[in-house]
């Protein structure tokens, strides 16, 4: 998911092909799956897309959209107030999202630090459910899980969860890929039951094979970066109707 400061490796490579492609006079814009045909189109943004235009962005097909609010316990997206805001004006369905630093801080703080800073919740038919933004250590790729081991991530995961839940009533969306899932939690079961599932997998036609326990995804981050909506794209699994559903709870 998108980071507010220097771009991942993933990401350095998809612009580096984006100029290339520009330079020959050709475009780079990803097509939603045809698996996905049918599904609400949605994205998510950072600070990194800074002021979006959201009647553009509704007008290209968005239906949703997700705004990172904050990162740890010290970091707030400047931009927040600007995407939120103005994604809900513009008529899209918008939730907020964290991205977690275990290894900075406990769960419980975080998910307090992200509530305090827009990640709340209201059933209002517009707010979609909290989402944690879990993967791999974008700042010591020598810790690639934070240092953390299989069990304590888990305990840190449902100490987040747990938290959110006891401020907002809801359980958070968790956005993660099955490779840093099983590799950094043991691939836990345990949060499958009440947690929506957001995978990340790109250039694929489906969403591939799901965390342990998962036997569906909620959302599918299917493209970092190059699609015609800004930020990442993604879809619902889901007709419109059920996204209103779960953004009222249900």
């Amino acid at each position: 998911m998108a980071r507010d400061r220097t771009p991942s490796r993933h990401r350095c490579r998809r612009l580096a092909a984006y100029a290339a492609a520009l330079a020959l006079g050709g475009t780079v814009l990803a097509e939603a799956p045809a698996s996905g045909a049918s599904r609400p189109k949605g994205h998510d943004v950072s600070s990194h897309q800074k002021n979006v235009d959201w009647q553009r962005a509704k007008a290209k097909g968005a239906r949703f959209v997700y705004v990172k609010a904050t990162e740890s316990t010290t970091y707030r997206n400047p931009y927040f107030g600007q995407q939120y805001n103005g994604s809900r004006k513009a008529g899209l369905i918008r939730g907020a999202y964290h991205f977690a630093l275990p290894n900075r801080s406990s769960g419980q703080a975080q998910a307090a630090h992200f509530v305090r800073n827009g990640g709340g919740w209201t059933a209002d038919g517009w707010t979609l459910p909290p989402a944690l933004d879990i993967e791999y250590n974008p700042y010591d790729k020598k810790r690639k899980c934070y240092g953390l081991s299989k069990a304590r991530m888990a305990g840190w995961i449902k100490s987040f969860s747990d938290e959110v839940k006891r401020l907002t009533g809801r359980r958070p969306v968790i956005y993660t890929t099955t490779h840093w899932w099983n590799t950094c939690t043991g691939n836990s079961r345990a949060f499958a039951a009440d947690h929506p599932l957001w995978i990340a997998r790109y250039n694929a036609t489906s969403a591939g094979t799901l965390p342990a326990g998962w036997s569906s995804w909620t959302f599918w981050q299917y493209d970092n970066g190059s699609g015609s909506l800004p930020g990442d794209q993604n879809l619902f699994d889901g007709s419109l109707d059920r996204l209103k559903q779960l953004a009222r709870g249900a």
